[in-house]
Order: structure tokens, then sequence, then C-alpha cells
């Protein structure tokens, strides 16, 4: 007497959450900054921080260190190559993390507003992506508009997230998690910071090639680390807006045959 049975199992390889996705996407770019600006201060210190007004600075600027010199320049290119495919993905999400709210289903504006913060998103990432590739060194012009563009494009989107969870999540038809009004809390301290900081900086920027005077474009380079690190956070939020979601996942499916003769 002989008999077979057959039994369908999912064998998971491996899954991917939120919080793990952020936490790699935010280390890339932070590694590539502080690699590039510490091997510069160590093995290009004069070159890094020289400007045409030739006064004594002790920090390069970020666009420098990214532009001329090698290996900084291939660490940064290649570390922001690898975080914009998870930051386009965010983008996309965002879309539908906002207008999974009821005021969605019944305001244009509200799902006009939350697409327009997500192209934004997704125009800042790939202006970053530009003004990475093409260095101030190679094309002045053109870094300067891709770096106008990231600025303007990410400011309006900070914005625009913010004014979206408030409008949004804080509204009679729903009633916000205690995460989600952290978030918004975070939001917001980080993009007033971010804009007090990038306005200081352009003002120092113009002062020292007005001015010429020494350790002015020290302290814009000093602001620009600190918009930098500041924008990163503000992306890191996310872990708080979409929790321990799973976004990727390997599953094989296999089929498992037992035989049993008598």
């Amino acid at each position: 007497m002989g008999g077979q049975k057959n039994e369908d199992s999912r064998a998971t390889y491996f899954t991917l959450s939120v919080p793990t996705m952020i936490k790699g996407t935010c280390a890339l770019p932070l590694f590539a900054m502080a690699f590039c600006v510490l091997w510069s201060l160590v093995f290009d210190f004069d070159a890094s921080t020289r400007t045409h007004c030739k006064v004594w600075n002790c920090l390069p600027t970020i666009s420098a260190v990214i532009g001329g010199f090698t290996p900084q320049r291939y660490v940064w290119r290649i570390c922001i190559t690898l975080h914009a495919p998870q930051r386009l993905m965010v983008a996309a999400g965002y879309y539908r993390f906002h207008t999974a709210v009821p005021l969605a289903a019944r305001s244009p504006l509200y799902r006009s507003a939350a697409l327009l913060a997500s192209l934004l998103n997704g125009v800042e990432v790939l202006s970053l992506v530009g003004l990475s590739m093409i260095s101030s060194t190679e094309n002045y012009a053109l870094h300067e508009n891709l770096f106008i563009c990231f600025m303007a494009c990410g400011l309006t989107y900070m914005l625009l997230t913010i004014i979206l969870m408030r409008w949004g999540r804080f509204c009679q038809h729903w009633t916000p998690t205690p995460q989600e009004v952290k978030s918004v809390r975070y939001k917001t301290g980080l993009f007033l910071f971010k804009l007090s900081c990038f306005a200081l900086a352009v003002y120092l920027f113009f002062r020292h090639n007005a001015y010429c005077e020494p350790g002015v474009y020290s302290l814009f380079a000093a602001l620009e680390y600190v918009v930098c690190v500041s924008n990163i956070a503000f992306h890191g939020t996310l872990h708080w807006d979409f929790g321990q979601s799973f976004v990727l996942g390997l599953a094989h499916q296999r089929q498992f045959s037992k035989q049993a003769t008598q």
C-alpha cells in the first residue's frame, strides 16, 4: 500500500522594513559628506579651502570637496546614486500615505497638493543626483542651477508635507496617532531650522564674495553641513509615518513531497 502527500509552503529569504531602509538611505549621504570633508581636511586642505579671495579659511564647502578631488567625488557620487532609488520610492509612497485619509476622497485640492509634494520630492532627488554628477569645476552654471532647484524643491516639499499632515490628519475625520503627532512636530522644527540656517548661509556666501573677510567662507561651509544634516533628518522622520511596514520581500514557493511505502 502506498500514498503521497503534497504540502505547499512559502520560504521567505529576507524582508526589508521601512525603518531598516531609511537607516541605510540616511547613512549613505551622511557617510559620504563626513568622508569627503575629513579626507579633504587631511589630504587636500590648502586646495579645498582656497577661494578666489585668497583669505584664510579652515573648512571646505561640500561643492568644493565633491568637485575636483579624488577619491572624494567618487565616494560621493556612488553613495548619492545608491540612495536615490529608495528616495524615489519613498516619494511615490508618500502620495499613498497622504491620500489614505478620508479628506482625500472629498477634496481634489488636497489630492493635487499631495501629488505636487511627491513630484517635488522626486525632482529634489534627481536634482541632487545631477549636481553630484556635474561638479562646480566642470560646469559651474549648471551645477548652480541644479543646486537652486534642489533647495527650492526640497524646502517647498517640506512645507507642503507639514501642511498636508496637519490638514489631513489633524481634522475631525481623523485622529492622529502619537507617532504622527511626533512626526509633524519634528518635521516642523527641522524645516524651520533648515530654512534659518540656509538663509544665514546665503547671507554669508554673498558677504564673503563682497568683502573677502577671513573665516566667513568657513562659516558658510559649516552651515552647509548643518543644512545637509537637517535635510537628512527631515527625511528620516519617515520612520514615524510608515512605522514597521515592510517594503521589500523575497520569497520562493517550494513544494514538498512525502512518500510512505508500506
